[in-house]
């Protein structure tokens, strides 16, 4: 399916008005009083997840009733037209709950299996970060790019975990070369360490388990801003359960060294 530019730059405008109305849903319940249920993976969900994934799914439906949803938090829903749109409420929803603004609404748009457009909403800091295949990509309205720098040497890594949990997977040798190499690093994560790297504020980051909802809108973000968004293995995918975003000039270094340490 081939996608003009017109029809691509208006996917992208409804993408951000959606993220954007779902991102107000989650400021009311924001630092506010709310349930916290479990998953059964042991990840938190609350009224603020669910209320946001429902509006987006309701905007989705009556704009595109023959388009397929993914969403965190209601599955998927089947289509006939060739778009999917792959949603997640809050990205970060650990973060919310404990009052710290680095959560992001994400939607994302495959057509026939490839991401087009992609927008993070990172409400209660007042950033959204939009991009379309071929348009470009955008911080609050202005051009965003990914940065220069050549080498980990100069180049800061940010990783939502460079504790417990990504130090007990099997890419915890290659975590610890790429700190020892790095200029710096953070625990900038979910969402936002990927936004980072997208506007040229970070250089590499690192995520040892994602699923779809929490790539697809970032895959078109990082390469419209001339970076990079892969798996550990280095494939241009949503599906590989994990992800690396750099600035391109870095992606080299990045797997060399991890291919060096799983044999």
């Amino acid at each position: 399916m081939n996608l003009d530019e017109s029809t691509l730059k208006s996917l992208a405008d409804f993408a951000v008005d959606i993220a954007r109305g779902a991102g107000e849903l989650t400021l009311r319940h924001f630092r506010g009083s709310f349930e916290i249920d479990r998953k059964a993976d042991g990840s938190p969900v609350t009224i603020a997840d669910r209320e946001a994934e429902a509006y987006l799914r309701d905007r989705i439906v009556k704009a595109f009733p023959n388009d397929a949803i993914i969403g965190e938090e209601a599955g998927e829903r089947a289509g006939s037209s060739g778009r999917c749109w792959i949603i997640d409420p809050i990205d970060g929803t650990y973060s919310f709950v404990r009052g710290v603004p680095l959560y992001g609404v994400m939607v994302g748009l495959e057509v026939e299996g490839d991401p087009m457009v992609g927008t993070v909403n990172l409400p209660a800091i007042g950033e959204m970060v939009y991009a379309a295949r071929g348009l470009g990509c955008f911080l609050n309205g202005r051009r965003a790019q990914v940065s220069t720098r050549p080498s980990l040497s100069k180049a800061l890594i940010v990783a939502t975990d460079f504790g417990h949990a990504i130090n007990h997977s099997p890419f915890a040798p290659a975590v610890a070369e790429m700190m020892r190499r790095a200029r710096a690093y953070r625990t900038w994560g979910d969402c936002y360490g990927h936004v980072l790297v997208a506007t040229g504020r970070a250089d590499v980051g690192l995520d040892h388990v994602m699923h779809v909802w929490d790539n697809a809108a970032l895959m078109p973000i990082l390469e419209e801003a001339g970076g990079t968004f892969t798996d550990w293995e280095g494939r241009r995918t949503i599906r590989g359960g994990n992800a690396i975003s750099t600035n391109r000039l870095l992606l080299p270094e990045v797997l060399e060294i991890v291919k060096s340490f799983r044999g």
